[in-house]
C-alpha cells in the first residue's frame, strides 16, 4: 500500500560553497524511472561533505543536499523498479550512477566510470526528510543495525574496506594515518582477520590514540613518530599529502601506501629511496557496488560496533564542524524525525 507523502520537506541546502547550509522547505523528489523514494532516517556526516562545503571539490549540483550515508525507508517507487518494494529499508552511497557503458564500466571498474553520478555531490543526496536514488546503486542492510549504526557503514565502512582490500592479502602489520570514522571500521576488520593494527593520529590527540587502543590496536602515537617495527602496510584516511611521505618511511620492502580519501593536500618532494625496494603508492577512487556487498556481508561477522555521535537535521553545520575541528571519536549522523 502506497504510504502518504507530503508535497514539501525540510532539507539543509548547500546555496554556494564556503557558506553554512541553511534549513529550507522544499519539494519532496518524486522518483523516476528505476529511482525509489525514501524516507531519511539517518544519514551520515562525512569529511567528503566537508570537502564539498568547502569547494576543495569543485562543480557540485547547486543548490544541492549533502549526505552520502543514507538509511531510509521507500515510500514510493518509480517506473521498472524491481529490485525493492515498498517499506523496505535500504541503504545509499557514495556511488549513485554509472552508464554502464564506458570502458570503464564494461571491464568491471564502475568505480572508474566516465559519466558517473554521485549521492550528495551531482544529485541531492540524505539531508533530508526525503531522498530519491536509483535502484541499482542502493542497498539492502544487515538487520542486525540499527539505523544510526548502519549509516556510517554506507561510505566510512565501504571506502576503507576497499582501501583495506587494495593494500594487499599479504599484510600482517597495517598502520592507519587519521584515526576517524572510516579508521575505526575498518581497524575492527582487520583485528579480526587477524591483523596487527598501528594506529596513528594528529599530534597530542591522546584521546583517538586510547580509543585505537580501545579497539584492539598493538600501537597508537601520532603521525610525526615512527611505529615500534616496520609496516606491511599503510592506509590513508586524513586529507593530510606529507602522510604518504611518512607512511612510505614507515613501510618494510614491497610495502602498499592506500590513500583513502577523496581529496588531499599536496604530496610534498621525497628522495627515491623512499618509493625505492618496489614500495607501492595507490589511491581509492570511490567504490564498486560490490565493495559494499562484500563488507555488508562481512561487517555483522565481525561484528563492527560504530561509535556514533547524533544530531538533529537542523544542526547538521554543528556536526561538519566537529568533525572539521576532530572534536569527537568515531562517527557523527543526522538524525531525521
Amino acid at each position: 500500500m502506497k504510504m502518504k507523502i507530503p508535497e514539501t520537506m525540510r532539507a539543509m541546502l548547500l546555496e554556494a560553497p564556503g557558506e553554512p547550509l541553511t534549513l529550507k522547505q522544499v519539494p519532496v523528489p518524486a522518483p523516476g524511472p528505476n529511482q525509489v523514494l525514501l524516507q531519511v532516517h539517518a544519514c551520515g556526516v562525512c569529511r567528503t561533505d566537508l570537502h564539498i562545503l568547502d569547494g576543495e571539490l569543485k562543480n557540485p549540483k547547486l543548490p544541492l543536499i549533502l549526505g552520502h550515508q543514507i538509511v531510509g525507508t521507500i515510500v514510493d517507487l518509480g517506473k521498472d523498479v524491481d529490485q525493492f518494494q515498498l517499506g523496505e529499508r535500504i541503504g545509499v552511497p557514495w556511488l549513485g550512477y554509472t552508464d554502464g557503458t564506458c570502458q570503464y564500466c564494461q571491464r568491471d571498474q564502475e568505480n572508474l566510470c566516465e559519466n558517473p553520478l554521485f549521492t550528495g555531490y551531482t544529485i541531492d543526496g540524505g539531508f533530508a526528510e526525503y531522498a530519491v536514488a536509483d535502484q541499482h546503486y542502493c542497498f539492502t542492510l544487515p538487520e542486525a543495525y540499527a539505523d544510526r549504526e548502519v549509516a556510517p557503514l554506507l561510505c566510512a565502512g565501504m571506502i576503507g574496506y576497499r582501501t583495506y582490500r587494495l593494500a594487499g592479502a599479504h599484510t600482517d602489520r597495517i598502520g592507519i594515518y587519521g584515526f576517524g570514522s572510516a579508521a575505526h571500521i575498518i581497524a575492527q576488520v582487520a583485528i579480526h582477520q587477524g591483523k596487527r593494527v598501528f594506529a596513528f593520529t594528529r599530534p597530542g590527540d591522546n584521546e583517538a590514540q586510547e580509543f585505537a587502543l580501545q579497539l584492539g590496536a598493538v600501537w597508537a602515537g601520532d603521525s610525526t613518530q615512527a611505529p615500534p617495527e616496520e609496516l606491511d602496510a599503510a592506509l590513508i584516511f586524513a586529507p593530510v599529502g606529507s602522510l604518504i611521505v611518512d607512511a612510505l618511511r614507515a613501510t618494510t620492502r614491497g610495502g602498499t601506501v592506500v590513500s583513502g580519501g577523496i581529496h588531499m593536500s599536496d604530496i610534498p618532494s621525497f628522495p627515491y629511496r623512499l618509493l625505492w625496494e618496489e614500495r607501492t603508492i595507490r589511491s581509492v577512487a570511490n567504490l564498486t557496488r560490490k565493495d559494499g556487498e562484500d563488507f555488508l556481508a562481512v561487517a555483522p561477522r565481525v561484528p563492527v560496533e560504530t561509535q556514533i555521535h547524533t544530531y538533529a537535521l537542523e544542526t547538521a553545520n554543528q556536526a561538519l564542524d566537529d568533525l572539521r575541528e576532530g572534536r569527537l571519536q568515531g562517527s557523527m549522523v543526522l538524525i531525521v524525525d
